[in-house]
């Protein structure tokens, strides 16, 4: 199995709702990692160019980018966890991805030591 990885840091505040009590806004570096996974490459030895993935991956954290998450779609209806941001980053990127791509995961850590991630097998 061939894979590629992807990484990307951006600040965002976010407040998170645990057994029905708000935390209180606070902010993060939030560190993403997108690793795309394939049984095989394409005709040029690659299974996704780093840089359209890079490209794909800038232009959905563009609106996250120094925000409070929990004003922001879909975190303004959706508990802003880093479970669920890595969710959405990954059904946000999964349909674009090239033909061949065996599974996406997307790892969010929002502290250091503590991380989520959604994975998705493509079909």
């Amino acid at each position: 199995m061939f894979s590629i990885r992807v990484e990307r840091v951006f600040p965002a505040t976010h407040a998170v709702t645990i057994r029905g009590v708000d935390e209180e806004p606070h902010a993060h570096d939030w560190r993403v990692r997108v690793t795309l996974e394939a049984a095989s490459l394409d005709e040029d030895g690659l299974l996704c160019d780093f840089h359209d993935l890079e490209q794909k991956l800038d232009s959905v954290l563009s609106q996250f980018h120094g925000v409070d998450l929990n004003k922001t779609a879909p975190f303004d209806e959706l508990n802003p966890s880093a479970e669920n941001v890595a969710w959405h980053l990954a059904t946000t990127l999964e349909p674009g991805l090239p033909a061949g791509v065996g599974s996406i995961t997307v790892a969010v850590t929002e502290a250091p030591g503590c991380e989520a991630a959604f994975r998705i097998e493509c079909s």
